[in-house]
């Protein structure tokens, strides 16, 4: 759903340029309460395993593909400011490096993709876990029901940004229409996909998942016949809760995997906006993308005539570039947080 340059006018962009600009500054303050030193280094993977997993277009409907947003999967797993942050890291990389999503567009791709998948998802899953069984399962459940109403929502958005400042004359309601229909379709892929794996690391790390913290169910006993609740067990010190190298490393791994081989096989259809702008006629007046002679543009590296190289070289750099702008960025917030408390403390006389 990369929003390119050109179909949405100026003043809207700006307008909603502000609103991402905002978003990301209360969502950087915000991360320093949810960041510690074991998710600062995992905020800055789960921001390359999006992008990565953002390579792998998947088909919803004869001639039309999707892909994950992410802002469900990052908000459950790192928290919802962070969350924000991730996704605005992977599309600031995308627009400059790949010109995929128009750099004029890129607040009104932060406001649609980042803020209001994070927001809708996020609620829907907080309200689900607060009625449902305090279980794991409980937690995949409640993330693949935001997950999936996320897309729709966002698909909404946008048609609202549209029917303010879009660049045609198209009737809305067809718009609304085929963008909210194709973007249900979508969101039980991306419903899918964040269950799979939130439900992978809360098997073998549910301390790491932001949204699974004291939702872990009982141990249950049988005594004399019947099941009854174990005593529970001091919660473990950050120190103790066990290194995170290897979840790292594994998770590492798995976004290099994805992006420089997998996504070769992904599907070559247009995506939901893309196939809605074509049929409705909303993209009439999109502009070159100011980053089209990168040497990355389309995910593809200049000069590499094999198409299976030359996209997962593209996916790689993606990976490792994201990783490391977005692992610097949390620990930065990081640090600041862990810098607050000694600059509050009054110096001795």
């Amino acid at each position: 759903m990369h929003v390119p340059d050109g179909f949405i006018n100026a003043p809207v962009s700006v307008a909603a340029g502000v609103v991402a600009a905002g978003a990301v500054a209360v969502s950087l303050r915000g991360a320093r309460r949810e960041l510690d030193e074991r998710t600062a280094p995992l905020a800055g993977l789960v921001a390359a395993f999006i992008f990565a997993v953002q390579m792998l277009n998947f088909p919803v409907a004869a001639g039309t593909s999707g892909h994950l947003l992410g802002g469900a999967l990052a908000a459950i797993l790192v928290g919802p400011y962070t969350g924000v942050l991730c996704v605005s890291v992977v599309l600031l990389m995308q627009g400059i490096l790949f010109a995929d999503g128009g750099l004029t567009a890129l607040g009104v791709n932060i406001s649609v993709m980042g803020v209001v998948t994070v927001l809708i998802a996020y609620a829907v899953f907080r309200g689900l876990v607060t009625v449902l069984p305090r279980t794991r399962r409980s937690v995949t459940v409640a993330a693949f029901a935001g997950a999936m109403l996320s897309v729709p929502g966002a698909a909404a958005a946008f048609t609202l940004l549209y029917a303010v400042g879009g660049t045609t004359d198209v009737a809305i309601g067809k718009v609304f229409t085929a963008m909210v229909g194709v973007h249900t379709l979508i969101g039980i892929g991306e419903a899918a996909i964040t269950a799979a794996t939130v439900g992978a690391v809360i098997a073998v790390r549910p301390d790491l998942v932001h949204g699974a913290r004291g939702l872990s169910a009982p141990l249950r006993l049988r005594v004399g016949g019947q099941l009854v609740d174990a005593p529970a067990a001091a919660a473990p010190e950050p120190a103790a809760a066990g290194s995170t190298r290897k979840v790292w490393a594994t998770g590492l791994v798995t976004a290099l995997v994805l992006a420089g081989f997998v996504s070769f096989y992904a599907s070559a259809n247009p995506d939901g906006l893309e196939k809605v702008a074509a049929d409705k006629g909303i993209d009439t007046k999109v502009e070159e993308h100011a980053s089209a002679d990168s040497p990355l543009a389309d995910y593809a590296v200049k000069d590499v005539d094999d198409a299976r190289l030359s996209g997962g070289l593209a996916g790689v750099i993606g990976v490792g570039g994201t990783v490391a702008v977005g692992t610097g960025i949390f620990w930065a917030v990081r640090r600041r947080r862990a810098e607050e408390p000694a600059a509050a403390e009054p110096s001795a006389v």
